[in-house]
């Protein structure tokens, strides 16, 4: 997926730069230490297991209500990041969609949202995006609309277990907001004709459907692209 930076703001292109710039960062005060974004934020943790959360308990920052866990269960991949937002750190007024089986949940910032996850090979470096159906997450399911004006709300300001890793899932969104964007509507796009296809079932529930989007990443080719675009504006 190649988004049209064309239709993007030049102050969102900005923000993405300097994402980008730290994302960069990040990777290279660990790659002089011989770590990167994963080594170092399994530190110190015995034998990884898949499907446990790394670290235990997730990172959470109880001033942003970003939260986020490391884990692996899927082939090609080393592990993914999966990236949530509690609703004390929401904006005004976004409400979980009113689904069939909605349960109001028990505790005022139980009902989470889950951003994006972060695919990692095996060098510790960012190689796709994706979005998943709800039972994978146990989230609660928002619109796109609204989990995209999630996405600058999502910080994690705070530097346990790992300050680099940490600033690096932040500015992950941030250098990839416009195709993050795009997958969250094809997300809801894919749950609508799920759904259409499978009446008897209840879409968001079926083990069949795990995986709604997804795209490769390359953050060099990124960088490289929104440069690109900014200097077209600046000439």
């Amino acid at each position: 997926m190649r988004v049209d930076f064309s239709n993007v703001s030049t102050d969102r292109l900005k923000k993405m730069l300097r994402a980008g710039r730290e994302v960069s960062d990040c990777q290279r005060v660990l790659s002089k230490v011989g770590e990167n974004i994963v080594s170092d934020l399994l530190k110190g943790s015995d034998t990884f297991y898949q499907m446990n959360h790394y670290p235990e308990g997730d990172v959470y920052d109880h001033e942003t209500h970003g939260q986020y866990y490391y884990h692996a269960h899927r082939n090609g991949e080393h592990g993914h990041f999966h990236l949530f937002l509690r609703p004390k750190g929401m904006p005004e007024g976004v409400l979980p969609a009113p689904l069939d089986d909605y349960e109001k949940p028990s505790g005022v910032n139980d009902a989470l949202s889950h951003l994006i996850a972060i695919s990692m090979d095996s060098f510790g470096a960012a190689q796709g995006l994706f979005t998943t159906n709800r039972w994978v997450t146990a989230e609660y399911w928002y619109d796109h609309e609204d989990v995209i004006k999630m996405l600058d709300h999502f910080d994690i300001d705070h530097a346990i277990p790992s300050w680099p890793a940490n600033r690096w899932v932040g500015a992950i969104v941030q250098l990839y907001y416009p195709q993050i964007c795009e997958l969250l509507r094809i997300r809801d796009e894919v749950i609508v004709d799920w759904a259409n296809e499978h009446p008897e079932d209840n879409a968001y529930e079926d083990r069949r459907l795990e995986i709604t989007s997804e795209i490769d990443c390359n953050v060099d080719y990124q960088v490289a692209l929104i440069e690109e675009e900014l200097a077209k504006r600046s000439s």
